[in-house]
C-alpha cells in the first residue's frame, strides 16, 4: 500500500471548492497570495496548499 499522491485541481475546481469566483482565484494569484503552480498555460492547485493558506489566515489579506 503505497502513499495516494493528491491530484491537482484546475482554477475552476479550486474556485468551487472555495466557494469563489474564477476571477477571485485569479486576482489572488497576481498577488501571489494564493499557493498556485503554473502547469503550461494553466495553474494548478493542491487543495492540501490551498487549506494551509486558509488556515494561516493569509486569505484574509487585502
Amino acid at each position: 500500500m503505497g502513499l495516494e499522491a493528491e491530484k491537482w485541481c484546475s482554477l475552476e475546481e479550486i474556485a468551487e471548492y472555495l466557494g469563489v469566483t474564477k476571477d477571485t482565484i485569479r486576482n489572488w494569484i497576481k498577488k501571489a497570495h494564493v499557493p498556485a503552480h503554473k502547469i503550461g498555460r494553466q495553474w494548478k492547485f493542491k487543495i492540501s496548499e490551498v487549506d494551509n493558506w486558509v488556515k494561516s489566515g493569509k486569505s484574509a489579506l487585502d
